[in-house]
């Protein structure tokens, strides 16, 4: 081979492997942001990384003081459901969950179970999950 056949081999694939991360990096699932309100509370749920397995998953209050908050989710339609999992108030107001939600990609909802001295109330909110 020439040197200028390799030079424009060493280009092409210098040129694959920037295209190629370019494309892996449009792939990655972007965080959610999801509100929901109730009578008794509002909440927005952020999940960094929506995808299937392990996912942590934040609770922030916009109204409401619960004292506890517990996740688990359904995928109806498939029939799947997972276990609820209580969530550790990091500072007030802010819950946060690592669990294994979400076992496959589709449509899911969320549930957030609050109780509190406002009293127990269940929100729900639908995610998208990507691989």
């Amino acid at each position: 081979m020439t040197r200028k056949r390799a030079l424009i081999a060493m280009a092409a694939l210098v040129a694959a492997a920037v295209a190629l991360f370019v494309v892996g990096r449009s792939v990655v699932a972007e965080p959610l942001r999801l509100t929901t309100t109730g009578t008794r509370y509002a909440a927005t749920v952020l999940i960094e990384d929506p995808a299937p397995g392990r996912v942590t998953v934040e609770v922030v209050m916009k109204s409401g003081d619960p004292d506890t908050v517990a996740l688990s989710s359904v995928m109806a339609d498939m029939g799947h459901s997972t276990a609820e999992f209580t969530a550790t108030e990091r500072q007030p107001g802010h819950f946060q969950a690592e669990a294994e939600l979400f076992p496959m990609t589709g449509v899911w909802e969320l549930s957030i179970r609050l109780d509190g001295p406002a009293g127990e109330e269940q929100l729900a909110v639908k995610a998208l999950i990507t691989d």
